[in-house]
């Protein structure tokens, strides 16, 4: 019962930092973690409206979905899109969710090509038990990280953080994880506790919420739902943790953006209480 009072505080303090949202500059180093944005939750919209509504969150941070840098332009052009992203102040944080699917070097490579000419330092990745040596052979090569994100029971590869840390142990430092907190809660395993387990391996986050912690389709605003958002913050800044933590906003999608800014504020409001 202490905690939910605690959550309570927090969102009452979330709720006071949203309604300053719209006004305040972006302070992102005084918020310690680095809050982002997965732009697959502006995927309805192309990439200056997407970058603008980024703008409009107060994020310093994104990662990139290929909706909004595809696969098929050329490399000028990612070169070029990626420009807009970095001329607009935002650090490009990674490129998400890439597939690495066929154990081929010439697909694999095609890819880590694609994130290169981006200047993405990392791939957010879905791939295979076979194909991941072939992966870490590249991350050797490029120097771009991967991070495996976790796609919750119905991925058959890596459904949690628990079955990719096993998968990479002993390989290459930058071969890491995504822990999307979400689809890790749904495989019956706590966000906190993966976290914990991760430790240098977490590279990346997707943060999200859920009405129903086993329920994909329970989705709401971060601060709504059952996510223990304080305990993993408290979690991420014990370990010094470098990585963004990007929201990943799945609902909405027509409009997104009010939604979203209660997530950021209910996260600022957060790292607001763990400061003071």
């Amino acid at each position: 019962m202490a905690f939910e009072s605690t959550r309570r505080g927090f969102l009452g303090g979330a709720v006071a930092a949203a309604g300053l949202a719209a006004a305040a500059p972006a302070e992102q180093g005084a918020e310690e973690l680095k809050l982002g944005v997965a732009s697959y939750s502006l995927r309805e919209f192309q990439r200056g409206l997407a970058i603008r509504m980024i703008k409009q969150l107060r994020v310093a941070y994104v990662g990139i979905k290929e909706v909004h840098l595809p696969y098929r332009a050329t490399p000028e052009e990612l070169r070029k899109g990626a420009r807009d992203f970095t001329d607009a102040g935002l650090e490009i944080a990674g490129g998400s969710t890439i597939y690495l699917l066929n154990d081929d070097d010439d697909d694999i490579r095609y890819y880590f090509e694609y994130a290169k000419s981006c200047g993405m330092p990392l791939m957010v990745i879905g791939t295979t038990h076979q194909a991941l040596p072939r992966v870490e052979k590249f991350v050797k090569e490029y120097g771009i990280a991967v991070a495996l994100h976790n796609h919750g029971p119905e991925d058959r590869n890596f459904p949690s953080p628990q079955v990719a840390l096993k998968a990479i142990q002993g390989m290459d430092p930058r071969v890491g994880v995504c822990i999307d907190v979400g689809h890790t809660t749904r495989t019956g395993v706590g966000a906190v506790e993966s976290i914990q387990e991760a430790g240098s391996r977490l590279l990346d986050m997707h943060m999200k919420d859920l009405r129903d912690l086993m329920e994909k389709d329970s989705q709401c605003p971060v601060g709504e739902g059952a996510m223990p958002v304080p305990e993993i913050f408290k979690t991420l800044k014990s370990m010094d943790y470098r990585g963004c933590v990007n929201l990943e906003y799945e609902i909405d999608a027509d409009n997104p953006v009010p939604g979203m800014a209660k997530s950021f504020g209910y996260m600022r409001g957060v790292l607001a209480g763990l400061r003071a």
